[in-house]
C-alpha cells in the first residue's frame, strides 16, 4: 500500500491531479479515526503528509449533485444551475429524473478548463457528467431505472457504453475487466467496479486530471447512520482502494497531487416530515390516487414542496400570485408552530438568494437536524423512522453537514490545518495546481502549497 509522502520541493510546473470524492465522508472519520477505531492508513498519511480542512462548509442544499458541481466549478448552485439531486417535477411525470446532463451546468468546469489547456482528462461516475465536454475518457453516472442490479435490463449496458467516450472504449474495457454497472450500483459492488476501471484508465490512458466518485459509504450511512460498524468497515475498504488509485497516479507522474474530498456530512435522522399532504389538504395541490396502480397524479397545483433532504423549497406555479403566497406563508407558519413537525426556519426572498440555492423558490423550509423533509402525496405529515438511518441535505450552517478536504503531494504543505473552508474554494485550488484558468470561480484558492 502506497502512503503519500510530500517531497520538500515547490511545485514549479502543472501537477497531475487525481480527485476522488468519497460521498458522505465526514472529516471526523479521519480527524478522529482513533476514537472510531478506524484502520485507514492511506487517509491518515494524507493527514500527516499534506494539508487538510477541519471541515468544508457546503452548499444549499447539502446533497450530492449540487455539491459535486460546486466542487468542479467553484460556483454556488444558483450560479451553476444544478439545484438539487432530482429535478422539480410538479406533475410527477419525470419518473424521478435527476440532473444527469453536463449541458445543464451553466458555468465552466475544471474538465473544460483542463482540456482547453491541453491536459488529458478522465472521469468515472461523477454526478452531472453525461455528455461532459472536455472529458477525454468518460464513464458517466447515469441510470434509466433506480432498481437493484438484478432487476435491470442487461441491455442497458449498451446505454452506458453509448454515453461513454471515446466510442468503443467501454466495450473494449468490459472484454478485459468484466461488465461495468448496468445503471447506478451505489453499494460496495459499484465502487469495486469503479476502482477497477479507474485503475485501468490511469495505467493505459494516463490522464493529467481525473475525477472519481465513490458512493458506497453514503449508502451505508443512509442505511445505518454515520460511524456505524457498517459505515466504518466500508471506509476501510475504500481507504485501500484509494491507496491503489493514487499509486497508479504516481506511477504515471511522480509529482502527482492527490485530493480526497466529499460532498456533504451526515447525521442520524429520526423523523420523516411529509409536507405535500398538508398542501393537498389546504387546497394548494389537487392530487388523485389511481385505485389500481396506487400511483398519485397531480391534476393541478398552485404551490408545492420540492424536497432537498433536510430542507424543502416551496415552488409557486405563479410566483407573482400574492394571494397564493399569503396562503402558503400561513400554512408554513402553522406547521412551524407545532414543534413536532421539526421545522427550524422558513426563509423568503433575499434570505433565500443569499444562500445561493433553490433559485425560483418562493419559500425555503429548513428542517431541524433529524427531521427529513419529503413530498409524497399520501401518508402522515410526521412519522418516526425505525432503525438508525442517516441522511443529509440540512443547512450547511450545521457542523454535522461539513464535508472533507485532504490534499497531499510534492509541493503541498505538510500537517497544515486550514480550519473550516468554503466548498467553493476547492475548484480554484485545483485550477491553481493544474495551472489553468477557471474564471467562474469567485473565491481565491486555498493556501495548500509549501
Amino acid at each position: 500500500m502506497l502512503l503519500l509522502t510530500a517531497a520538500p520541493v515547490h511545485v514549479t510546473a502543472a501537477a497531475s491531479v487525481l480527485m476522488i470524492s468519497v460521498d458522505g465522508m465526514k472529516p471526523e472519520y479521519v480527524l478522529q479515526a482513533d476514537a472510531h477505531g478506524l484502520k485507514i492508513p492511506f487517509l491518515r498519511s494524507m493527514l500527516r503528509d499534506g494539508t487538510h480542512a477541519a471541515g468544508v462548509k457546503g452548499v444549499w442544499p447539502t446533497v450530492t449533485y449540487p455539491s459535486h458541481t460546486t466542487l468542479l466549478t467553484g460556483a454556488s448552485p444558483n450560479e451553476h444551475g444544478i439545484l438539487d439531486n432530482t429535478q422539480f417535477d410538479p406533475r410527477r411525470t419525470f419518473d424521478g429524473a435527476w440532473y444527469w446532463f453536463a449541458a445543464q451546468i451553466k458555468v465552466r468546469t475544471l474538465w473544460q478548463a483542463a482540456h482547453d489547456a491541453g491536459l488529458s482528462t478522465a472521469s468515472i461516475g461523477w454526478p452531472v457528467s453525461v455528455g461532459a465536454t472536455g472529458v477525454d475518457t468518460l464513464i458517466p453516472e447515469f441510470w434509466r431505472t433506480a432498481r437493484p442490479q438484478a432487476d435491470l435490463d442487461p441491455t442497458d449496458l449498451a446505454l452506458i457504453a453509448a454515453l461513454s467516450r471515446p466510442d468503443g472504449l467501454l466495450d473494449e474495457m468490459q472484454a478485459r475487466l468484466g461488465p461495468y454497472m448496468i445503471g447506478n450500483d451505489p453499494g460496495p459492488g459499484g465502487d469495486v467496479i469503479k476502482t477497477r476501471y479507474a485503475l485501468d484508465i490511469l495505467r493505459t490512458r494516463k490522464p493529467r486530471f481525473m475525477t472519481i466518485h465513490l458512493s458506497a459509504l453514503d449508502e451505508e450511512e443512509h442505511a445505518h447512520g454515520p460511524f456505524s460498524a457498517e459505515s466504518n468497515a466500508e471506509l476501510e475498504v475504500l481507504d485501500a482502494d484509494m491507496a491503489q488509485l493514487f499509486a497508479a497516479a504516481r506511477a504515471n507522474d511522480p509529482d502527482a497531487v492527490a485530493l480526497v474530498v466529499s460532498d456533504h456530512g451526515f447525521t442520524r435522522i429520526t423523523h420523516r416530515v411529509n409536507l405535500l399532504p398538508a398542501f393537498i389538504h389546504a387546497g394548494l395541490v389537487d392530487a388523485a390516487l389511481d385505485p389500481q396502480t396506487h400511483v398519485a397524479s397531480i391534476a393541478s397545483w398552485r404551490a408545492q414542496p420540492w424536497s432537498g433532504g433536510g430542507m424543502a423549497a416551496i415552488m409557486l406555479h405563479e410566483p407573482v400570485a400574492a394571494d397564493t403566497g399569503r396562503e402558503v406563508r400561513a400554512l408554513l407558519e402553522s406547521l412551524k408552530a407545532d414543534e413536532h413537525n421539526g421545522i427550524d426556519a422558513i426563509l423568503e426572498g433575499d434570505a433565500i438568494k443569499q444562500r445561493g440555492g433553490f433559485a425560483g423558490a418562493s419559500f425555503l423550509v429548513v428542517m431541524k437536524l433529524g427531521f427529513y423533509a419529503s413530498a409524497e402525496p399520501a401518508g402522515d405529515v410526521v412519522s418516526e423512522l425505525p432503525g438508525t438511518p442517516g441522511s443529509h441535505g440540512f443547512s450547511p450552517e450545521f457542523p454535522e453537514m461539513r464535508a472533507s478536504f485532504f490534499v497531499a503531494g510534492p509541493g503541498i504543505a505538510r500537517r497544515r490545518d486550514l480550519g473550516v473552508i468554503d466548498m467553493r474554494q476547492i475548484a480554484p485550488t485545483v485550477a491553481q495546481l493544474l495551472q489553468i484558468r477557471l474564471p467562474g470561480a469567485g473565491l481565491a484558492p486555498l493556501p495548500v502549497r509549501q
